[in-house]
C-alpha cells in the first residue's frame, strides 16, 4: 500500500527537485538558486520593458521580505551581477540594472524550467500538464499571487 503524502509536503518535494535542478545552473555562475532566479526575474522585466525596477518590485515578484532582499541585492553587486543607482522616478528608491554578465539570464532559466518540467512531467498527457498549470494558476490567485 502506497504511503498517503500530504499536498504540502509533496510540494515542498517537487521545490526541492528544481533547486537542485537549478542549483546546476547557478554553480556554475558562483550564485545559490535564488540568487539565479531573482536574475532571471530582473533580466525578464527589463527585457519586457519595466522602466525601472526596484528592491520592492523583487520582493514582491520573489515573495521574500525586505531584508533578504537588501543583502541579496547587494552580494549580486558585489560579484557584479547587477548594479543600483539612485532612481530617477522616485529619488527614495534605488534603480536596480542588470550588467551585461547578467542580462537575458531569464532565458537560459526559461530553458532550464523547461527542462525540468519536462523531466518531472514526463508521463503526463498534454492535457494533463495543463491542467495542472491551471490548478496551480488557481492556487496562486488564491494566495495573492498575480501573475
Amino acid at each position: 500500500m502506497a504511503e498517503y503524502i500530504p499536498l504540502g509536503r509533496r510540494f515542498a518535494i517537487i521545490d526541492r527537485a528544481f533547486k537542485q535542478h537549478l542549483n546546476k545552473k547557478a554553480d556554475q555562475l558562483g550564485l545559490t538558486s535564488v540568487q539565479l532566479r531573482v536574475l532571471g526575474e530582473l533580466s525578464r522585466m527589463e527585457a519586457f520593458g519595466v522602466s525601472e525596477v526596484n528592491q520592492r518590485d523583487l520582493e514582491q515578484a520573489e515573495q521574500v521580505t525586505h531584508p533578504t532582499m537588501t543583502e541579496m541585492i547587494k552580494r549580486l553587486e558585489k560579484k557584479g551581477f547587477v548594479t543600483c543607482t539612485t532612481s530617477t522616478i522616485d529619488r527614495r528608491y534605488k534603480k536596480i540594472s542588470c550588467t551585461e554578465r547578467s542580462r537575458n539570464l531569464y532565458l537560459e532559466l526559461a530553458q532550464a524550467d523547461e527542462a525540468i518540467t519536462k523531466t518531472l512531467c514526463a508521463g503526463l498527457s498534454a492535457e494533463e500538464q495543463a491542467e495542472l498549470i491551471r490548478f496551480t494558476d488557481c492556487m496562486l490567485d488564491n494566495i495573492g499571487y498575480h501573475l
